[in-house]
């Protein structure tokens, strides 16, 4: 035999490679035809995942690089229904009123605070007026300006001793919030509660006469586009002191934030409410005392009026008092405070 003769044609090694090649091309081919949803990587399973040469498939780099991930982070609320009023109002405690007994205007101090010659009427005048005019030298006390009113929606012209009506409200009234929760407070957490700006707003006087000591349950702002935020202007106070509300308060202020379910609770007091006044109100000339009887105090027609006089505030047992007593908006024995 020659040594031509002594080897195959094909030596078995090569035979070997040639049929694995033929093997792995028409599982290529099968995973081409059956629409790429296996490569032949997988359905061999023995090749491994850091192989660099990858199977076929109809999914691209590019397409990858678009496409989102398939696990993503919740996206956040949006900002009016982080620590809405609907939550907060669920918050709340839900109890009947306490007795009224005790209760008096000097529970919550005598009077507006003081700080740096600047009384809290003041520096909430300064706050929400529009258009101030301020004395030579004196950025504490607004001689004029305009109110846009958050309760009846009018431009109310102010002027210092003036025919205006302008009076500070407590959103939370004083006597209020005796009943639902003020009466174990200190005296110097109710000296802050009825001081707070958060609590205060300058509205005209003679609608906040109507609403005296009242709770949402029994009384709102004429102007319903306020109300909504001034149910959460409620329920953000009585959140920050932990007061509670009645059950049919509760319900009145629910109806109210029905028709804006994500109205946000307001996050300070120190924000000037944004009215946009519907008409203006009638200035009226400054008024004069009222001359009164023999024994009796001056009657004045607002509170305006009596601080023009250097009266105010006017108490229970004095002259002046019996003869205003219809400035006395909550009947608490102080009017003008």
């Amino acid at each position: 035999m020659s040594r031509k003769d002594s080897f195959p044609k094909r030596h078995p090694v090569w035979t070997v490679v040639l049929t694995l090649s033929a093997v792995v091309g028409a599982l290529v081919a099968i995973g081409a035809l059956g629409g790429g949803e296996r490569s032949a990587t997988e359905a061999v399973g023995s090749a491994p995942t850091t192989s660099p040469t990858r199977a076929p498939s109809t999914t691209t780099e590019a397409d990858t690089a678009t496409r989102p991930p398939t696990t993503t982070r919740p996206e956040a609320p949006p900002p009016a229904a982080i620590g809405s009023a609907r939550r907060a109002l669920a918050a709340l405690a839900v109890k009947g009123r306490a007795p009224k007994t005790g209760y008096s205007r000097e529970q919550f101090g005598h009077g507006w605070s003081t700080v740096n010659g600047c009384d809290t009427r003041d520096r909430m005048l300064r706050r929400d007026l529009t258009r101030r005019v301020f004395a030579a030298g004196d950025t504490c006390a607004v001689q004029r300006g305009q109110l846009n009113d958050p309760y009846t929606a009018a431009a109310i012209t102010f002027v210092r001793g003036g025919g205006s009506d302008v009076e500070i409200d407590h959103v939370v009234a004083l006597g209020d919030a005796w009943q639902k929760g003020a009466q174990p407070w200190s005296r110097a957490r109710r000296v802050q509660f009825a001081n707070d700006p958060l609590n205060l707003l300058s509205v005209d006087g003679s609608a906040n006469r109507q609403k005296g000591d009242g709770d949402a349950a029994t009384w709102l702002p004429r102007n319903k586009a306020f109300r909504c935020r001034y149910v959460a202007r409620q329920v953000a106070v009585k959140r920050k002191y932990d007061a509670w509300v009645t059950r049919a308060e509760h319900d009145a202020i629910a109806r109210v934030l029905a028709s804006c379910p994500r109205q946000p609770l307001p996050r300070s007091g120190l924000q000037r409410v944004h009215i946009v006044p519907t008409h203006r109100a009638p200035e009226r000339p400054a008024p004069e005392a009222t001359p009164a009887p023999s024994g009796r105090g001056r009657v004045f027609a607002n509170c305006d009026a009596v601080r023009a006089a250097g009266l105010a505030p006017l108490r229970r047992g004095t002259p002046e008092y019996d003869a205003n007593r219809h400035l006395d908006r909550d009947g608490d024995g102080v009017a003008c405070e």
